[in-house]
This record gives structure tokens, C-alpha cells and sequence, in this order.
């Protein structure tokens, strides 16, 4: 296996009396760490409500890398709840705190509470591209085929 890259954490409020962990990964094979809310008290989370959840801390990224911020599958098939923009894209010169847009797709209220794991954060490579504008693309069989175009 190859060595892990390095991710440095920032605390976002050090002096908070009863501070979360940094995010991990829960199992020695897990894709993602866990990200948890930093808030005081219990939140509710009213059905089809969103709300940005801060997560306590700030991240420098390799360059190279992004952090992409991915739902939590018990958390949707439980309750309902998911990311709006998913993946969140955290850019690898992105210093501010992260925060999860959390939104409830069930019917039922939801109690969110400090401490509680709402997304997985994954750390992967991020290719980038030269733009070269052409009058033609290249043919394809599937050509301008948007939506739904090959099949069910």
C-alpha cells in the first residue's frame, strides 16, 4: 500500500470546552472520514429544509487533490437525509471551515445534535485540462444524445 498523504486540520473554535474528534477513517479499509456537526444544542431539521451544518474545522489539501463531501448511506436510507450538492467539492486552496448542505427528504422532522457524523469526506486526485476550442468535434455513435438517449 502506498503511504497516505498528509491532510492538515485546523480547529475552527480550539476553545469549544468539549471538542469533536478530527475527521478519521472508521475502518482500516474506508474510502471516507467521517465528518461531524459542530453545533451546540439540537438542531431540527424540518422535512424538505436545508441547512449548511459547520464542521468545526478548516483543511489544506494537497495540490492535486480536492475533498469531495459525499452522504452518509444510513443517514438517507434511515431518515432521509442527504447533501444538496453531491459531492460537495472542497478546492485544494479552500481555507475557510467546512460546512455540509444538509437537506431533509422525509416527511418527518429530524433532531440533528453536536457530534453527529452527516457526511464521509474523500481526498482524491483532481486531473485538469487545457481548453482548446475547435469549430468541429469529433463523431461519435452517440453523438448529441442527451438524456435518457441510450436506453433504460
Amino acid at each position: 500500500m502506498p503511504s497516505p498523504l498528509s491532510l492538515q486540520v485546523r480547529r475552527v473554535r480550539p476553545e469549544h470546552p468539549a471538542p469533536l474528534p478530527l475527521p478519521r477513517y472508521e475502518t482500516e479499509l474506508a474510502a471516507g472520514m467521517d465528518l461531524r456537526a459542530d453545533i451546540d444544542g439540537g438542531r431540527v431539521l424540518e422535512p424538505f429544509e436545508r441547512l449548511a451544518v459547520p464542521t468545526g474545522f478548516a483543511i489544506a489539501l494537497p495540490p492535486g487533490y480536492e475533498g469531495q463531501v459525499r452522504p452518509r448511506s444510513g443517514l438517507a436510507l434511515k431518515h432521509g437525509i442527504t447533501l444538496l450538492n453531491s459531492p460537495g467539492t472542497i478546492d485544494a486552496d479552500y481555507r475557510g471551515e467546512v460546512q455540509v448542505i444538509l437537506v431533509n427528504l422525509s416527511r418527518d422532522p429530524f433532531t440533528l445534535s453536536r457530534g453527529d457524523r452527516i457526511a464521509q469526506l474523500v481526498v482524491v486526485p483532481v486531473s485538469t485540462v487545457e481548453i482548446q476550442e475547435v469549430s468541429v468535434l469529433e463523431a461519435t455513435v452517440r453523438g448529441e444524445g442527451g438524456f435518457g438517449s441510450t436506453g433504460r
